[in-house]
């Protein structure tokens, strides 16, 4: 029989029996915010495709604006219904999650991506260009920087839209990425988010080729990660002779049960369980920007447009720690003796590294940047301590640390001269006498950094302290309240240079923002405060979501 022949003979057979192939079961109503969103993504590629150029903008805001509310309202009805607690279960034949900590998680990116999306559209920071108002991005990404083509683009307005349906697609990836409940879910869903993010820091309109600098350090650096993450998939595949998150607990509690014939040789060996597992979190230390693996994060901080800065700063974290969270808490839950020693230490200099480092800083961007990896350690304080209130403190500080960021960042924007944004602390000098209300709230955002009582900063980290005291972590909970009184020298720096120092008279300028851009600081303000001063309803909504589905 020719082979041609025989695959159509398998295909009549195939077709002949349709008992065999099942048909897939996708519980659409609990994975409705993901789907909303990467539908309103493709839609956007659509209106790239066909809208005339000078709709595109409005048409594009309006769309991301309703897709991310429309999927942060599905969100709410989900845990309205209990499908965070009584109806918690494993969906999408056992790909993703849907409980609590997804539900919340998917929460705070949500709310995140909607207010990043304001500072995205901002248009009235930088002078018009040739009549045109301009955004944060280049106006033909493809073109030469300081071409012809990019002079031709500039002189005709173009303005890259394509930036709303990029942010949609990272953002569903984001929302998949906490919420994987098998190895290949998870690394599909980083893929899915890190390809745009890639795309996103090169377009930067002012300091083309840093940010282009940036975009490929972060490409490269991110494309080792997802290698080491996809090498460990297949060395705990080899160990478990599964991808499922339950199968492999399962394997790691209590040893390898049933045989699978084609992996009888490795299943149940330890050494490929401790070298996949640890690759595995090595892949995601990398997008939390834990140290060692922290290199990208100051250069792609200060390179990227600083609107994507905000988001990837803020949203990315709480989608890498999610998962974080999952896979020790739901896959290796048994090898706890294990991965915990290693995590101490990954805290220990992440939290002390990012401190002491950040001090040297010229840069407010670099700044921030080494003050995320700061946070990255006392958060894995939170996730070290392996109990409900871990779990629970761990959602509060993303949520509360999400906000601050992005507002910080929003602030950054707006302090400009004639280069563009004035981001070398020097020229914030006096910036509190030039403008005391933009000083002022950059100030709030900085003390919520610091951990000052009254801002949310505190109340995380006093959740978090308090989780891994609790769990017998106090030496951590020492180093890291060393690690904070370090950090906050560099936070009353900042602070003391604008309101105690003389303005200089070729000093930048602070530029009049849309409201929308006013919106996405007055939400991290507001956001701040309440967090730091009402806490409680917020810590009790993190607690009850703090248990996962197994």
């Amino acid at each position: 029989m020719s082979p041609v022949a025989s695959v159509h003979s398998l295909w009549t057979v195939a077709a002949g029996a349709p008992g065999k192939i099942p048909a897939p079961h996708i519980e659409y109503t609990e994975l409705s915010p993901t789907l909303i969103v990467l539908g309103a993504a493709v839609i956007g590629i659509l209106i790239e495709a066909l809208v005339p150029r000078r709709n595109r903008y409005y048409s594009q805001l309006l769309l991301s604006l309703v897709a991310l509310a429309a999927a942060f309202a599905a969100v709410i009805g989900l845990a309205a219904g209990g499908f965070g607690s009584s109806k918690a279960h494993i969906a999408a034949m056992g790909a993703l999650a849907v409980d609590g900590p997804a539900l919340f998680l998917q929460g705070t990116i949500l709310l995140v991506s909607l207010i990043a999306v304001f500072t995205f559209a901002e248009r009235r920071l930088d002078p018009a260009a040739h009549g045109n108002r301009v955004d944060s991005f280049a106006a033909q990404p493809a073109a030469v920087p300081g071409g012809p083509a990019e002079q031709a683009a500039v002189k005709a307005g173009f303005t890259t839209t394509e930036v709303f349906p990029i942010v949609l697609f990272a953002v569903g990836g984001m929302l998949i990425f906490p919420a994987a409940n098998d190895l290949l879910t998870l690394f599909i869903a980083l893929e899915v988010f890190s390809l745009p993010l890639y795309i996103l820091c090169a377009l930067a309109r002012r300091q083309r080729l840093l940010s282009q600098e940036a975009a490929v350090k972060y490409f490269l650096l991110g494309a080792f990660s997802s290698a080491f993450l996809l090498f460990g998939v297949a060395l705990l595949y080899g160990y478990a002779g599964t991808v499922g998150y339950a199968g492999i607990a399962e394997v790691v509690s209590d040893g390898a049960k049933q045989i699978d014939p084609a992996l009888a040789g490795t299943m149940g060996n330890d050494a490929l369980l401790l070298i996949g597992a640890a690759l595995v979190l090595m892949g995601l230390l990398f997008k939390v920007g834990a140290v060692p693996f922290h290199m990208w994060t100051p250069d792609v901080y200060q390179g990227a447009p600083t609107p994507v800065t905000g988001f990837m700063a803020a949203a990315t974290k709480v989608a890498a720690f999610g998962a974080l969270l999952r896979l020790l808490y739901v896959v290796l839950p048994g090898m706890r003796w294990d991965w915990r020693p290693v995590m101490w230490g990954v805290a220990i200099i992440t939290m002390l590294g990012g401190a002491i480092v950040a001090i040297t800083q010229t840069d407010i961007k670099r700044l921030l940047a080494y003050s995320s990896i700061a946070h990255a350690g006392f958060i894995l304080a939170g996730v070290i301590a392996t109990s409900e209130d871990g779990v629970s403190s761990v959602l509060f500080y993303l949520a509360a640390y999400s906000f601050v960021t992005l507002g910080a960042f929003a602030v950054v924007t707006l302090v400009r001269d004639a280069g563009g944004e004035a981001t070398a602390l020097s020229k914030w000098a006096g910036l509190g006498r030039r403008s005391p209300l933009v000083a002022a709230v950059f100030a709030v955002f900085l003390l919520a950094f610091a951990g000052i009582p009254l801002t949310s900063g505190f109340a995380g980290k006093f959740a978090v302290f308090k989780a891994a005291a609790q769990s017998g972590a106090g030496w951590l909970v020492v180093v890291g309240v060393l690690s904070s009184a370090i950090a906050a020298f560099f936070y009353i720096r900042v602070i003391v240079l604008m309101f105690f120092n003389e303005p200089k008279a070729d000093g930048p300028t602070v530029a009049v923002p849309s409201p929308l851009t006013i919106t996405a600081i007055a939400i991290g303000v507001t956001a701040t405060l309440v967090l730091g001063l009402a806490p409680q309803y917020f810590l009790d909504l993190a607690g009850h979501a703090g248990v996962f589905v197994r």
